[in-house]
């Protein structure tokens, strides 16, 4: 989290006091990804993908804002903007300047945060302080608008990792404050179908979709999730799917269907225990149920 603080001359800059969008994508770019270590050139693809996408995003209105996040083992960073000085960038091949910039900016930032990279160590995405590093980003934002700005903010986590139970308080924490701050939480899942991210969805009002594809990740990109939520309700999307609401118990950190629930600060657990590990209250256990004795009959 010590990479939240970002120069003042890399924030968003408001020019109009008209409607703005506000678009922050979080790309999982952990090497320990099943995706990645069976093919590590899907990375590129990836990318490529995510940028042709936020440039799309730029390209629809000129006061739309993005910021891009790059997901690893260890830490989260925002690869766009970056933490140094904005690039110096001309015109190349007739290319817009700001598609030039945002394309440079990514692909540097994102090769010095994996060069940085050096255990070999399988361990989780740490998404759950991504999403929360982009809420804080949010409300930065929103707090420094001029007035009369109305600002949508919507977040994007593109990822191919799959569901992490360890981290299920931490995403119930963000999705949660996230839909009383009314930011839209959007999942594009690339591997591995991910229960607790589509519940996050379904809190705030997000769409989920897990690409069929790899190949076509841009059209998917395009096609779901570049439409402003008030405008996908007039447009042919996939059909939800059923979303899976199983809790974590706090014990393992495990799925499961049926569990043990403190009544005291409704922790879950997958086996009874007379004393709840998290507030510490102690159970009364009911013993064995009292055998009436038969009535014996009087023999006349």
């Amino acid at each position: 989290m010590n990479n939240l603080e970002i120069p003042a001359d890399s924030a968003p800059e408001f020019t109009s006091t008209s409607e703005t969008s506000l678009l922050v994508v979080i790309v999982d770019s952990n090497p320990s990804q099943k995706m990645l270590r069976d093919n590590p050139h899907v990375l590129t693809h990836c990318i490529d993908s995510v940028i042709a996408f936020a440039n799309s995003h730029l390209m629809q209105k000129a006061q739309n804002k993005l910021a891009v996040m790059a997901c690893h083992s260890k830490t989260s960073e925002f690869i766009y903007p970056g933490p140094n000085k904005p690039l110096d960038v001309r015109q190349i091949d007739g290319q817009y300047e700001v598609f030039t910039a945002v394309e440079k900016t990514i692909k540097q930032n994102l090769a010095k945060l994996l060069a940085t990279e050096k255990s070999t160590l399988v361990t989780e995405s740490l998404l759950a302080g991504a999403i929360a590093m982009a809420l804080c980003y949010i409300a930065r934002i929103q707090r420094t608008k001029p007035p009369g700005c109305v600002l949508n903010s919507r977040i994007l986590v593109v990822t191919g990792s799959g569901d992490s139970a360890s981290q299920y308080m931490n995403y119930m924490n963000v999705f949660f404050t996230a839909q009383k701050q009314g930011i839209v939480i959007d999942v594009c899942a690339l591997d591995q179908h991910l229960s607790l991210l589509q519940q996050g969805c379904d809190i705030t009002g997000g769409l989920y979709l897990k690409v069929p594809q790899l190949q076509g990740l841009l059209q998917y990109l395009l096609w779901v999730f570049l439409p402003e939520p008030p405008i996908r309700q007039k447009l042919v999307l996939p059909p939800p799917v059923k979303v899976d609401y199983r809790a974590a118990c706090f014990c393992h950190r495990e799925l499961i269907d049926i569990g043990y629930v403190c009544s005291v600060c409704l922790s879950i657990f997958c086996k009874f225990s007379p004393i709840c590990t998290t507030c510490h209250t102690v159970f009364k256990i009911p013993g064995p149920l009292a055998v009436k004795p038969k009535k014996r009959k009087i023999k006349l």
